[in-house]
């Protein structure tokens, strides 16, 4: 126990120890509904440093304590040497660094796993391009063939493979004509396509103008007679 309180009030263990009561303060805080965690989000970009993808406090919190127990260790391992003077205070400096180093590393590693755990945007999917405009790309579609060009989000195309339900009027899909992907077999990995007429699109509502209020003279009935 002697050595436990040695270490730990020795430099630079006492430096981490602070900073692990302030943590320690702060996440009372937090369950007591007088702080939030992401306080400091703002304030500080983490991108820079390769721990972006999580609140500050956390990055913050694991770090201070990977630090503490590391620089524990290395501390209790210095008493127990027998180096004195300058050197002792350099190999302390040391165990500082490394215990900065070491939960840095550790934090990285989490936020890591953390990303690819909870991915900050969800992956693109072939759903996206539902209710999409497509330019169809071969000879014709039918009920087990066809390819059509789709434009994504971002601008760059994807050649899909469509079908086309038997039609009543017999209408036929060729290469250049214009298609809606309205619903998508995951089994088959085919989109369903309609024709589609761009000329058919009403496009957005345009604003009816505003009629100015009548003024003037009220308007008297004509006399007969």
């Amino acid at each position: 126990m002697q050595e436990f309180l040695s270490a730990a009030t020795a430099f630079p263990t006492v430096l981490f120890g602070a900073a692990l009561a302030v943590v320690v303060f702060f996440w009372l805080l937090v369950l007591a509904g007088a702080a939030d965690h992401h306080s400091f989000d703002g304030d500080l970009d983490t991108d820079l440093a390769g721990i972006g993808g999580v609140p500050v406090t956390v990055s913050v919190s694991v770090m201070v304590v990977v630090g503490w127990f590391a620089s524990l260790t290395g501390t209790v391992l210095l008493h127990r040497g027998e180096t004195t003077g300058l050197t002792r205070a350099a190999l302390a400096c040391g165990v500082l660094v490394g215990a900065l180093l070491l939960g840095w590393i550790v934090l990285r590693v989490l936020v890591r796993c953390f990303r690819r755990r909870f991915p900050d945007e969800p992956p693109p999917s072939r759903q996206d391009f539902l209710g999409r405009v497509c330019t169809i790309r071969t000879g014709s579609v039918s009920s087990d063939f066809g390819q059509a060009e789709v434009t994504a989000d971002d601008g760059s195309t994807a050649i899909v493979q469509v079908r086309l339900l038997a039609p009543a009027d017999d209408t036929v899909l060729a290469a250049g004509s214009a298609g809606l992907l309205y619903a998508y077999d995951d089994e088959g990995e085919f989109f369903w396509v309609s024709p589609y007429d761009k000329a058919l699109d009403p496009g957005p509502p345009t604003p009816r103008p505003r009629t100015a209020p009548r003024t003037g003279a009220r308007r008297t009935p004509r006399r007969t007679g």
